[in-house]
């Protein structure tokens, strides 16, 4: 249960992937700050999804923020890049040095509460390039994050993102492997997930 508070990388040791997760990432008060900031400051949207042929609303907010005239696009929708926040920026840096990576861009996504869900999917976009580095912040309610292998049912797991926490995704991870935040029935607050990548 220690590991639980470290802040040191666990490891998973999974089949054509490379994942790691540092619990406390952010202390407590920091982690709480800038959620409180960014909940309150962010210009969230809300965008529709086809899926097999039906319209949906995206079950969360999004917004994106990056360098200058960078977009991305997913599921046949674009974004274009908000500037840069000081807070953001700043988180980009601490991120940077953990993880010996460089980042243009960040994707924030705003869970309401546990109706509010992602499904499966990679970050496999032709924009990201070959085995990008994702790498994913939590901020408010802890969210189960799934990870399974594509064509081995051995190779998957589940992850406990508690608030503060960051969770590394590279190598090959993006071809091999799919991922979700599911939905769930228990009574719990808003999450705010970050993730940083590179748009090429």
């Amino acid at each position: 249960m220690e590991a639980l508070f470290s802040n040191e990388p666990i490891l998973f040791d999974l089949k054509d992937a490379e994942v790691s997760y540092i619990p406390s990432f952010l202390d407590e008060k920091a982690a709480g700050e800038l959620f409180n900031k960014l909940f309150s400051e962010t210009p969230w949207r809300s965008d529709s999804i086809t899926i097999f042929g039906k319209t949906h609303p995206q079950p969360r907010l999004t917004a994106f923020y990056g360098s200058e005239n960078l977009d991305y696009s997913y599921s046949n929708i674009k974004m274009n890049a908000n500037p840069w926040t000081e807070q953001l920026l700043a988180l980009k840096s601490k991120i940077e040095a953990q993880s010996q990576s460089t980042f243009n861009s960040v994707l924030l996504n705003l869970y309401r509460d546990g109706k509010d869900s992602n499904g499966w999917h990679a970050d496999n976009e032709k924009e990201l390039g070959t085995n990008p580095i994702i790498a994913s912040v939590t901020l408010g309610s802890e969210r189960f994050f799934h990870l399974k292998h594509n064509t081995n049912n051995d190779f998957k797991c589940k992850i406990k993102l508690q608030n503060g926490s960051l969770l590394l995704m590279k190598g090959a991870t993006q071809h091999f492997y799919k991922h979700q935040i599911p939905k769930t029935m228990q009574e719990i607050g808003p999450r705010i997930n970050l993730t940083f990548r590179t748009i090429k």
